[in-house]
């Protein structure tokens, strides 16, 4: 079955994958934590013990729907370093397929020139590696196949922009609504 992934390295900021985790859950996506580490258990950023529902080395490239990409310091630079993680974005970019980061994240798009020409996002500081890319400084950015997010309080709009591409503008509102956020 394939599965929306969140990928969690050491330092992840917690708002920023679980929220999104939650709404895609709650719109009945399926959605796993896949952890970097090696060690199911991810310490955040702040300290929060997180349990991935695998590991990375457990995963099935041809059944990641979207790679999403938590921010936070120094779980952003964490994920950029991966070279499992690095090889699945080039499969995506080959393939065409959809992919989404928060905060810092973006940068491990940017960095590789994956933004060129595209209008994105990210935390203030991390527009310096969104090579090529128009930064908006927006909430949330729609670019090609790119759904990028500035920070923490841009989890909720994130999350339900990634809901929205998958199920439709009519789901989001009703796990809106349902979560008391409409």
């Amino acid at each position: 079955m394939k599965s929306i992934c969140i990928f969690l390295a050491e330092g992840f900021e917690e708002m920023e994958a679980m929220f999104p985790l939650d709404v895609m859950r709650r719109g009945g996506l399926s959605v796993k934590t896949v952890s970097v580490t090696g060690e199911k258990t991810v310490v955040s950023s702040h300290g929060v013990p997180v349990v991935a529902d695998m590991l990375f080395e457990e995963l099935c490239a041809e059944e990641v729907e979207m790679i999403v990409l938590p921010g936070g310091i120094p779980g952003a630079i964490n994920l950029d370093a991966h070279a499992g993680l690095d090889k699945l974005i080039g499969e995506f970019v080959k393939a065409n397929k959809p992919m989404a980061a928060i905060c810092a994240g973006p940068m491990v798009y940017g960095k590789r020139g994956l933004l060129k020409g595209l209008k994105a996002t990210c935390y203030p500081g991390f527009d310096k590696y969104l090579e090529g890319a128009e930064y908006t400084g927006n909430m949330v950015e729609k670019s090609a196949n790119f759904i990028l997010g500035k920070g923490p309080g841009a989890a909720p709009e994130f999350a339900f922009a990634i809901l929205e591409h998958f199920s439709g503008a009519e789901k989001a509102l009703e796990v809106k609504k349902g979560m008391l956020l409409a």
